[in-house]
């Protein structure tokens, strides 16, 4: 799973990585969501996920990955028990903008024992900060992995993929 807040950067990643045309749900933003939807850090933002993004990875013959992009908004978190069934693990990516908004994601998967990764992405502002001081932000608990990733970049959110794998292993023994 891929999630965070609204307007973290979770489309993007699932749109960076998938080796299939990734499936989405965006839809316009429309003066429906004014006072619903902050979007006051991301004033550009046009469009919103509904339900899921999609996409795919293959990482060998024998091993396929599927991603899953949440929506971000509090009144599209019905979706989340949906796709977090089966999930080998989540991503919560993190705008550091808006550290507030990531709260809700770390509970998420700490109160069901899911194993995540914290991504924080690379927004203007965002390298301010060291690692110990974002950890303590979040309130991260120890051996939490954080990674600092740019979503648009496959590289980096790849290298968030192979932690979130090999925390998850870790965590299942």
């Amino acid at each position: 799973m891929i999630a965070g807040g609204f307007g973290v950067g979770k489309t993007t990643l699932v749109h960076a990585l998938s080796e299939i045309p990734p499936l989405s749900t965006e839809q316009n933003m429309t003066s429906l969501s004014v006072g619903i939807d902050d979007a006051e850090a991301v004033p550009d933002k046009q469009t919103t996920t509904v339900a899921m993004d999609f996409g795919r990875i293959t990482v060998d013959q024998d091993m396929i990955l599927y991603l899953f992009g949440t929506p971000g908004q509090s009144r599209f978190w019905f979706m989340w028990d949906e796709l977090a069934r089966g999930a080998v693990g989540a991503v919560v990516l993190v705008d550091l903008r808006r550290v507030d908004d990531s709260f809700a994601a770390i509970d998420y998967f700490e109160n069901r024992g899911v194993p995540f990764v914290v991504g924080v992405n690379g927004f203007p502002h965002a390298d301010e900060f060291d690692d110990e001081t974002v950890r303590d932000a979040l309130v991260l608990k120890p051996g939490c992995p954080l990674v600092r990733l740019d979503a648009r970049e496959p590289g980096s959110s790849l290298r968030a993929l192979i932690v979130l794998a090999e925390h998850a292993l870790q965590h299942s023994r």
